[in-house]
């Protein structure tokens, strides 16, 4: 299920379906493409530190902790919680 404001929610309409090997159908979706997001910021990673608690503290909203991954081009948002590591805080997308 995709929720409203999602980052897929643009790609919701879009799914199709995918035959695993033990002959089930699954829907899945297709590839989101990121565009460029200029960085306003940039924060060092403390040890306490998480997306969800940036996107709170620069967003408002805990929720679009994905706008850091995606300027940070993480395909697995831990990849960013290396202590010390600089990473990228692009302005706010609204939707």
């Amino acid at each position: 299920m995709i929720f409203k404001g999602s980052r897929y929610e643009k790609l919701a309409k879009a799914t199709y379906k995918v035959r695993a090997s033990d002959g089930l159908d699954h829907a899945a979706l297709p590839i989101r493409f990121i565009p460029p997001a200029p960085a306003t910021y940039r924060q060092t990673i403390a040890a306490h530190d998480r997306l969800d608690l940036l996107a709170a503290r620069f967003y408002g909203n805990p929720l679009k902790f994905w706008l850091i991954a995606d300027a940070n081009s993480a395909m697995d948002p831990e990849d960013l919680l290396e202590e010390g590591l600089e990473v990228l805080i692009p302005p706010d997308r609204n939707r």
